[in-house]
C-alpha cells in the first residue's frame, strides 16, 4: 500500500513538473511561431470544443483553461505509468536510469499521441506548431518527468529500508530470542 502511494505521489509531483515545462515550451513556442502564446495550448481544449479550438488565438477560460487542464492531466497520466512500471526496479531510480526512463515515457507518449490516438483526442497543439516544436515540447515533458522521479527517489530507497527493517523485525522462536539475550 505504501509503495502505490509513493507511485501516486511521483505521478503527481513529475506529472506536474511535466505539464509545467512542457507547456511552457508550448507557449515559448506558439509566441515565435503564430504570434500567440496561447494557440497551442487553446489548440489541446479540440477534444471538447471541436475544430475551432485550432484558431483561438487569445487566452480565454474556455479554451486556455480546457486546454492546459487535459495537458495536465495528460502529462500526470503519464507521470504515473512511468512511477508504476519504475516502482519495483531499483535499477530505474538512478540519474541514467531516470532519464532512459523519462526519455522512454515521452517517447511512448509521443507514439500514442500521434500513431495510436483518434484525431478528436490527438493533443492538437501539432496543428500549432512545428515538427521541430513539438519535438522539443516533449523533451520537455521528459525532463519534468526525470525532475519528479529524481525529487521521490530518496522515498523509495527510505520504504524499501522501512520493509527490510520491518522484515528483520519478524517474531523468532522462543529459543532463538533467549539465546540472543545471551540467557542459553
Amino acid at each position: 500500500m505504501k509503495k502505490w502511494k509513493l507511485v501516486l505521489t511521483q505521478g503527481v509531483v513529475a506529472g506536474s513538473l511535466a505539464s509545467v515545462l512542457s507547456t511552457a515550451w508550448l507557449a515559448l513556442a506558439g509566441r515565435r511561431e503564430n504570434g500567440s502564446a496561447a494557440a497551442p495550448i487553446n489548440a489541446v481544449s479540440h477534444w471538447y470544443w471541436g475544430d475551432e479550438a485550432f484558431d483561438q488565438q487569445q487566452p480565454d477560460l474556455r479554451h486556455t483553461a480546457v486546454g492546459y487542464l487535459t495537458h495536465h492531466t495528460s502529462a500526470t497520466f503519464w507521470a504515473t505509468v512511468y512511477a508504476a512500471l519504475a516502482a519495483g526496479q531499483p535499477g530505474l531510480r538512478g540519474t541514467p536510469g531516470v532519464v532512459l526512463g523519462a526519455a522512454a515515457t515521452s517517447g511512448l507518449a509521443y507514439l500514442v499521441d500521434f500513431k495510436l490516438t483518434p484525431h478528436r483526442f490527438t493533443p492538437g497543439f501539432e496543428h500549432r506548431l512545428s515538427g521541430g516544436a513539438l519535438t522539443a515540447a516533449y523533451a520537455a515533458l521528459a525532463v519534468g518527468l526525470a525532475a519528479g522521479a529524481l525529487a521521490v527517489r530518496e522515498h523509495y530507497a527510505q520504504l524499501e529500508a522501512d520493509e527490510r527493517e520491518d522484515e528483520a523485525e519478524e517474531p523468532q522462536p522462543r529459543i532463538v530470542r533467549r539465546v540472543r539475550a545471551g540467557h542459553a
